[in-house]
C-alpha cells in the first residue's frame, strides 16, 4: 500500500518512481475539508478538487485500478430539504466563501461519473458528512477539535449562530469501514451514496457535552454564523444501507 501525501493537483511528477508496480485499488481523499484550511487557499483548493480528480482518473486508467472518490456532504450547501437524500441537487452559493470546496466537490463527481459513463471507469463515489477521531490537530477549525481544545484550555466555547444548528457526527472508523465496504462492493455499485451518522445534534447539545465530560468551566460565547454555512446536516442512508454499506452506529 502506498499513501501519497503532499501531492496537491495529483501530478504524477514526484511519485512516478514509487508507483510503477501494481495498483488495483485508489482512495482520493486529497483536499483540505476544514472552512478554516480551504478558505486560506481557494483556489489552491478548487485545483484540488477538479485538477486533482483528472489526474487520479488519468492514473487509475493507466493502471487499470478502481478508484473511489471522497466527496462531501458540502455539495448540498445549505440545504432546503432534510434530511439530504443522494437524489437532492443542492443548494449550493456559486460564489460565495465555501464555493472552492462546494463547486470544487461538485466538479470532481461531475469528472468522474463522466469518466465512468465514456470509459467505463470502475469508480465508487462517497459523499462523506461529519466525521471524528483520535488526532485531530488543535487547529482542525471544526466544532468537536474546537470546542475540546477550549473546554481543555478552560477559555470560551464559540458557538457561531445560536446553536441551534445540526450536524450528524460518525466516528472515523465507522466511516472508514463503510468506506472499505464501498470500495470492495460490486462493480455496477458506483454511487454516489451519503455515508455518515443518520443522527444529528445541536451544536449548543454538543458544547454541553464537551463541558460535562471535560470537567471544563468554560462559558459559552455566540458569534455570527459565516455566511453560507448550513443550518441543517443529516444524511438519509437508505441508499447506503440498500447496497450493503451499513456502518456501525457511531453515537459514542
Amino acid at each position: 500500500m502506498f499513501v501519497i501525501t503532499n501531492n496537491k493537483t495529483g501530478g504524477n511528477n514526484n511519485t512516478q518512481a514509487d508507483l510503477d508496480g501494481r495498483i488495483d485499488r485508489i482512495y482520493n481523499l486529497a483536499c483540505p475539508a476544514s472552512p478554516r484550511h480551504y478558505q486560506r487557499d481557494p483556489l489552491g483548493t478548487l485545483r484540488t478538487c477538479v485538477l486533482g480528480a483528472g489526474h487520479v482518473i488519468e492514473f487509475a486508467t493507466e493502471k487499470g485500478a478502481r478508484v473511489l472518490q471522497a466527496s462531501t456532504s458540502e455539495v448540498y450547501g445549505d440545504p432546503d430539504v432534510h434530511p439530504q437524500p443522494e437524489t437532492y441537487l443542492g443548494n449550493v452559493n456559486p460564489v460565495g466563501p465555501r464555493a472552492c470546496y462546494d463547486e470544487g466537490k461538485r466538479a470532481a463527481e461531475t469528472v468522474f461519473f463522466d469518466c465512468h459513463r465514456i470509459h467505463r471507469m470502475s469508480i465508487k463515489v462517497a459523499r462523506i458528512f461529519n466525521t471524528y477521531g483520535a488526532r485531530m490537530l488543535e487547529n482542525d477549525g471544526r466544532i468537536i477539535s474546537n470546542f475540546i481544545v477550549q473546554a481543555l484550555k478552560g477559555t470560551p466555547i464559540t458557538i457561531y449562530g445560536d446553536g441551534s444548528q445540526t450536524r450528524s457526527f460518525c466516528y472515523i472508523d465507522d466511516l472508514l469501514a463503510g468506506l472499505q465496504l464501498l470500495m470492495e462492493s460490486p462493480p455496477e455499485i458506483t454511487g454516489p451514496f451519503n455515508l455518515g451518522n443518520p443522527e444529528e445534534q445541536t451544536v449548543r447539545r454538543i458544547a454541553d457535552l464537551i463541558v460535562e465530560q471535560t470537567g471544563s468551566k468554560s462559558t459559552i460565547e455566540y458569534h455570527p454564523l459565516p455566511r453560507d454555512d448550513p443550518k441543517r446536516r443529516r444524511p438519509l442512508i437508505s441508499r447506503a444501507r440498500c447496497a450493503g454499506l451499513d456502518i456501525q452506529d457511531p453515537s459514542r
